[in-house]
């Protein structure tokens, strides 16, 4: 179940904070049942090579084997405008030959009857 926005002391950045840790988490993890609870049906995401996916092609992919490690998101910065959030930060990784890697993502996030859920993704690697 995607978080649910708490009127107490929850706030909305907590609970986006909690998702963007969830996110990378996820695709660090191949956790396609956490990302099929927090991607909003008609969720779409930009890859690194150009291609949009769509949400049934974005979890197909993530199902693959992981072949990065120690994915973390740093310089985050979560806008929050109203129901909807916009989600930037750089991504630091090893890639699979062992090198360090970088990238960024742009995360954009709507609430839906009450729950915050991911509805686009640009990912570029650098």
């Amino acid at each position: 179940m995607a978080a649910a926005v708490n009127s107490g002391a929850v706030s909305d950045l907590d609970v986006l904070t909690q998702l963007n840790l969830d996110y990378i988490n996820s695709v660090q993890n191949g956790d396609v049942a956490r990302f099929d609870q927090i991607l909003a049906p008609d969720f779409f995401c930009s890859n690194p090579d150009g291609t949009l996916v769509d949400r049934a092609a974005f979890l197909e992919q993530t199902a693959r084997p992981v072949t990065i490690s120690g994915l973390a998101a740093h310089d985050v910065k979560i806008r929050l405008m109203g129901d909807t959030a916009i989600i930037h930060a750089e991504t630091r990784y090893a890639a699979p030959d062992g090198r360090a890697a970088r990238g960024r993502y742009t995360d954009v996030w709507a609430r839906r009857q009450g729950e915050w859920l991911a509805v686009s993704a640009h990912v570029t690697r650098g």
